[in-house]
């Protein structure tokens, strides 16, 4: 294990409890000293040892030698690997276990492959308590290391309610990094919207933090959000108290710096690759420019102060079961939103390397352990997934069933958008989401005049209605507007 942090540490941890033997190497020793504590703690001391140098590991290890990476994302990756090769043999295998880029995955998997190493790209999903009891986890990249190490990978993940494993063979290359990158777009994306729905019962209908947990805790027991982990948590969130009785959210400052320090660059990462192969997530995006904002509290004060607006959130008169209702499948169809335009960039890229993503595989991989997991969600992935015959049948915005979904909640986020504008609410995901999908599906878009405007100055072609809809390509006419 090389990396010996939150992840690492619960990850060798795991391993180890599951009578495998670990060999731990870090640049900081307090670091491995607090894992072979937490391992004698646990009864497992004896299946954890420290290393001096990754030569004393590589001799110390049976061939083939495994090691698995809980690295930060970028150059730390590349300064370990050129520090390990020099001892690799034909048919070791790494496990890069990090959040790490998958064009970096890529790159290492060719610079590797010369020496008869493979480089396994897995995300691991779940944080760092899933990291210790067993994460979803996700991997790609060479099928025979694959089928080498899945009978450990299947030994210490996640298991679904039936007892199956979260993990499987996802494809090849950098698939089982990209996946994970996009399954944490999606978090950020639903992450935004339960937090949306969290202010607007708190400070919109005034009620008290036990109040909202009763609502999440109910949300995430029955009907459409049921087992959705974001969704449990909330309920847990708003109840917790500390040592001395107070609850904690309450003393939590409004400040997400995550992506914005350069500890996480998946969200980041996300909307790059959307914008490349031009997919619309307006949820995911907004999202991670609500946390953006969010991060430099200190630009949000300064410019509290020049602005004209009035920050007040207002309560919102409405019979509150009936508006609870309306909030509860505004956000159900956020996070099936966010799904959809997370799998068409997966799709997309899919297409694009020639991975050959098992798409059922992805579905199985978030059914437990991860961030993401949401019962009804991942039921309506496994149904198109099964019977997915064509290519157009993967697009889930095709599918009947996902597509019925969204429409039931079309209504009621319409109304808890039309609300909460009115009293003043943060709600970009919901707003964002809603205008989603009514462009997605809508055929009178005011993109004529915008098409227009393009030709008008820069001759950039137009179609007409008369034509056929074709693909998005050039269109064959132009009209001089006016003369030079």
């Amino acid at each position: 294990m090389i990396g010996c942090g939150s992840m690492g540490g619960g990850m060798a941890l795991l391993f180890a409890e599951h009578d495998i033997t670990v060999y731990l190497e870090d640049p900081s020793e307090e670091q491995v000293d607090s894992v072979i504590q937490s391992a004698k703690k646990d009864g497992i001391g004896h299946r954890v040892e420290k290393t001096q140098d990754y030569q004393e590991m590589c001799q110390k290890l049976d061939s083939p030698r495994v090691f698995v990476f809980s690295l930060p994302h970028g150059n730390v990756g590349d300064s370990v690997v050129d520090g390990l090769q020099r001892y690799l043999d034909i048919g070791d295998i790494i496990i890069d276990a990090s959040n790490e880029n998958w064009q970096n995955t890529q790159r290492r998997q060719g610079k590797l492959a010369a020496q008869g190493v493979c480089y396994i790209g897995m995300g691991v999903s779940g944080g760092y308590q899933a990291a210790r009891r067993g994460p979803s986890m996700c991997p790609g990249g060479d099928q025979p290391a694959l089928k080498q190490v899945m009978p450990l990978l299947e030994k210490v993940c996640a298991k679904d309610s039936k007892g199956r494993p979260c993990v499987g063979n996802v494809g090849t290359g950098g698939c089982g990094h990209y996946v994970k990158m996009i399954h944490n777009g999606i978090e950020q994306a639903m992450m935004s919207a339960v937090a949306e729905a969290f202010q607007v019962m708190n400070v919109g209908l005034g009620m008290t933090l036990d109040e909202i947990s009763e609502a999440f805790a109910r949300w995430n027991t029955e009907g459409e959000l049921r087992n959705t982990f974001l969704v449990s948590i909330a309920a847990d969130i708003c109840k917790t108290r500390d040592e001395s009785g107070k609850l904690v959210l309450p003393a939590i400052q409004d400040k997400v710096v995550q992506d914005t320090d350069d500890t996480e660059g998946t969200g980041i990462w996300t909307n790059i690759e959307a914008i490349r192969l031009h997919i619309p997530v307006p949820s995911i995006a907004t999202a991670h420019f609500l946390r953006l904002a969010s991060g430099d509290r200190a630009q949000r004060v300064h410019a509290k102060e020049t602005s004209k607006h009035h920050e007040t959130i207002h309560k919102i008169d409405q019979d509150r079961k009936e508006f609870l209702e309306d909030l509860r499948l505004a956000l159900y169809g956020a996070c099936v939103a966010s799904y959809v335009q997370g799998l068409k960039i997966i799709d997309k890229a899919d297409k694009e390397n020639n991975w050959h993503i098992n798409f059922l595989t992805v579905t199985q991989i978030w059914r437990a352990g991860c961030i993401i997991q949401a019962d009804t969600i991942t039921d309506l992935m496994e149904e198109v997934y099964t019977s997915n015959g064509t290519d157009k049948e993967r697009n889930p915005l095709f599918s009947r069933s996902f597509m019925d979904e969204l429409n039931k909640t079309y209504l009621p986020l319409r109304r808890v958008v039309a609300r909460c504008v009115e009293t003043n609410a943060v709600i970009p995901s919901f707003s964002a989401t809603l205008e989603y999908m009514k462009y997605s599906s809508n055929t009178q878009l005011p993109t004529d005049f915008y098409e227009a405007e393009l030709d008008y100055f820069g001759k950039h072609m137009f179609d007409l209605k008369s034509d056929p809809p074709g693909k998005p390509v050039t269109g064959t006419h132009h009209f001089e507007w006016k003369p030079a």
